[in-house]
């Protein structure tokens, strides 16, 4: 198969109609490393809006299970992503999310925000790293695939077009992105938590590195410090190289979804039960 083959296929598809399939190949064959590492910065932006960051500093998951945090989400995107929120499976960690989210109050303007990020990371990721950018029904396929969860949890006023969408995500970051002490709370915990994959004699440097890829109001809204500008330039250039290598080699044939991984917190593997933070006594009552 040639490189390009996959994408002649998808061109070939309606990103309404076959938007659980386009966004299948782009997670699981296409783009499985950056669109990860693009939700990882959707994940560091929502924590620059305070009633977010309040929210999450005040359960304290961040704080002491930022590992499981991180991989609980990155495990119900991911079964979203190989099994489409019409499967059942897919509908099973959609439901569990929703009963998780339904223990908090949180307002619609924020769950839209949230929504919006898992839309527009990753095209702008790949436009900037990725081994080819994102093609524009992939983008409109990747609208209508999250506009179809989010109905399904209940969010209003979804904005109707791709183009929209995407207004309200700037027009929110610019009104609402905005230091405050629980942003670099939740957000230096999961720095941390970062740091822990690595040896430790490595960890300094790579402190150094993450904020490296990160736009100045994003940082200033963590309260965090830009990296050296040498370090920045030497980011961008190892992932052009990266982005480079990719285009040279053959299509994915085996599909690499975040939840077929090795995850950290589930060495031995995960059920629906363990996605989420332990139930409050009363929910036991």
């Amino acid at each position: 198969m040639r490189r390009d083959a996959r994408l002649q296929h998808i061109q070939q598809l309606d990103p309404a109609r076959d938007a659980i399939a386009i966004c299948h190949l782009l997670a699981g064959y296409e783009f499985p490393w950056d669109i990860t590492r693009a939700l990882e910065i959707a994940l560091l932006r929502t924590f620059c809006i305070p009633s977010i960051s309040e929210l999450l500093d005040r359960t304290g998951e961040f704080h002491q299970r930022p590992q499981k945090r991180y991989d609980d989400t990155g495990i119900v995107v991911s079964e979203l992503f190989k099994w489409g929120y019409a499967h059942p499976r897919g509908q099973a960690f959609l439901q569990r999310m929703n009963a998780i989210h339904h223990r908090f109050a949180i307002c619609n303007e924020d769950y839209l925000y949230v929504l919006s990020t898992f839309i527009y990371e990753p095209v702008r990721w790949c436009d900037r790293f990725g081994w080819r950018p994102f093609d524009e029904i992939e983008k409109q396929a990747t609208y209508y695939f999250w506009r179809a969860v989010g109905e399904r949890m209940g969010i209003a006023q979804i904005p109707p077009t791709y183009d929209q969408f995407a207004a309200y995500n700037r027009a929110y970051e610019a009104e609402h992105f905005r230091y405050v002490a629980t942003n670099q709370r939740v957000a230096d915990a999961t720095r941390n938590m970062l740091l822990s994959w690595f040896p430790r004699p490595l960890r300094s440097l790579v402190n150094l590195g993450i904020p490296a890829l990160l736009d100045a109001p994003l940082l200033a809204a963590l309260g965090w410090q830009p990296a050296p500008t040498a370090v920045s330039t030497l980011a961008e250039r190892a992932l052009r190289v990266r982005s480079r290598l990719m285009r040279q080699l053959p299509p994915r044939q085996l599909p690499d979804f975040f939840a077929d991984q090795t995850i950290r917190s589930y060495p031995d593997g995960y059920t629906l039960s363990d996605i989420g933070p332990p139930a409050s006594p009363q929910e036991i009552d």
